[in-house]
């Protein structure tokens, strides 16, 4: 397969971003982030927030909260959402590697490990940077991070069916692994397809996750003025060094480059 590599806000587009909702099997508990951010302040940011799980959930609760993504096809699924539900949301076209928002906030988080989805460590140091100058001295980032496991031969090419909103046909597969544990990286090609009327659709498309050990992470983090406060799993129990799935609560330090043209938050 060859190592690839297609950007988020490419990778979430047509026929992936339709099949998003009906093909996932999980979705975050949205009172873990809720009390996330109530414990660390508003207001507060979201990273990767698709297409608005739990961000319109937190939003229903009253919580100022933003969100921020690289897929404009996701973006506008959640605007869509948020419109049918009444809900106001403030949503912003960004990579999180690129964060340039009008304002500091008090928390940021990613619900799941979509920071895995950055691909290498000089991306990862990008957001963490960008998360450091969008947070207020003394603000908190929750990331969640994970190490892939090789996925299990007979599980390739076994094939997901679900239904779409107009009673198409969703199929989704893993055509093909690979594996680099040097560049720690798992790059699977994906294969979506939609059989309704007319010709069907079928799109291949490699994933790329990049992983981190935990003082590799630590260190990224560091250099980017963010200190490790606590590394726990997603019950927040301690998590051994070599854990599959850890969560980092983070805290900014004092601000290193004043005049960086972002307003205060509000606390």
């Amino acid at each position: 397969m060859g190592q690839q590599y297609t950007d988020p806000a490419d990778f979430y587009t047509g026929i992936v971003a339709d099949s998003y909702a009906p093909l996932k099997s999980f979705s975050p508990d949205p009172e873990i982030y809720a009390a996330f951010v109530r414990e660390a302040g508003a207001p507060a940011l979201e990273l990767g927030c698709g297409d608005g799980d739990p961000l319109l959930a937190l939003r229903r609760d009253g919580l100022d909260v933003e969100g921020v993504d690289s897929s404009a096809d996701m973006l506008e699924r959640c605007r869509r959402r948020a419109d049918a539900a009444e809900i106001a949301v403030t949503l912003h076209h960004q990579r999180m590697e690129a964060l340039t928002l009008p304002r500091r906030f008090r928390a940021v988080f990613l619900a799941g490990p979509t920071f895995n989805l950055l691909p290498d460590d000089a991306s990862a140091a990008a957001a963490l940077d960008g998360i450091r100058r969008h947070l207020s001295d003394g603000g908190f980032a929750l990331i969640p991070l994970h190490i892939p496991d090789p996925t299990p031969a007979e599980q390739i090419g076994r094939v997901r069916t679900a239904v779409a909103d107009d009673g198409a046909e969703l199929r989704f597969s893993l055509v093909a692994e690979e594996r680099d544990e040097a560049l720690r990286t798992r790059t699977s090609l994906l294969r979506y397809e939609r059989h309704g009327a007319g010709a069907p659709t079928v799109v291949e498309r490699p994933w790329l996750l990049h992983w981190y050990t935990r003082a590799g992470f630590e260190e990224l983090a560091a250099a980017a003025g963010l200190s490790t406060v606590a590394v726990t799993d997603p019950d927040g129990n301690a998590v051994a060094d070599d854990a599959s799935y850890m969560v980092f609560r983070l805290r900014a330090g004092l601000r290193r480059s004043p005049g960086t043209g972002l307003g205060s938050a509000a606390t």
